[in-house]
């Protein structure tokens, strides 16, 4: 699958980057229970008379969130193991995922990754920091989405096939859909 996707990718860009989006079906809840699973969260797979679906369920009850500290049992490391895969280093910061400083850290890495990707002389060789990249768009208060300027395409695409907003829905409100 993966050489055919490829060769689907290397027809449409000009260039070495390839996005990657991430359809996961995993939840960690404050870092004491974890749910991974099949099941999207829609009819067909919520109904019980269509899909087979299946989850598995952990939680750890000597492992809680009490006096203010956050768990430290495999939940909590493993989430942290998650992170390290994704943001390419543990961090302090990464202790506390619900604090601003998280969140901050977070941003910082994915923003750097976002401007190497996108520079005029990325060198798929030199890598990112992780995998996680800032989305080009800038959400407003109301909900209003729009590109970051410049990029109306994703890199190296020239064609109007990989808008970054992609398509417009004549069904759909347009909230729901870019």
């Amino acid at each position: 699958r993966q050489t055919c996707l490829k060769a689907v990718v290397s027809t449409q860009s000009t260039g070495d980057r390839f996005p990657i989006y991430v359809h996961s079906k995993m939840m960690i809840s404050d870092d004491e229970y974890i749910i991974v699973g099949s099941a999207n969260i829609n009819q067909r797979s919520m109904s019980g008379r269509r899909d087979t679906e299946m989850a598995v369920g952990c939680y750890q009850p000597n492992f809680l969130y009490q006096d203010g500290q956050l768990p430290a049992g495999d939940v909590a490391a493993f989430r942290k193991s998650l992170w390290v895969e994704h943001m390419g280093e543990l961090q302090e910061e990464f202790d506390n995922p619900g604090s601003l400083e998280c969140m901050r850290k977070v941003k910082e890495i994915a923003q750097r990754n976002w401007e190497k990707f996108t520079a005029d002389d990325w060198d798929a060789e030199d890598g990112l920091q992780g995998h996680l990249l800032t989305y080009p768009i800038n959400v407003a208060q109301d909900g209003t989405v729009t590109v970051v300027e410049g990029y109306n395409l994703f890199p190296d695409y020239t064609s109007g096939e990989a808008r970054v907003l992609g398509k417009k829905s004549m069904y759909l409100l347009e909230k729901i859909t870019t």
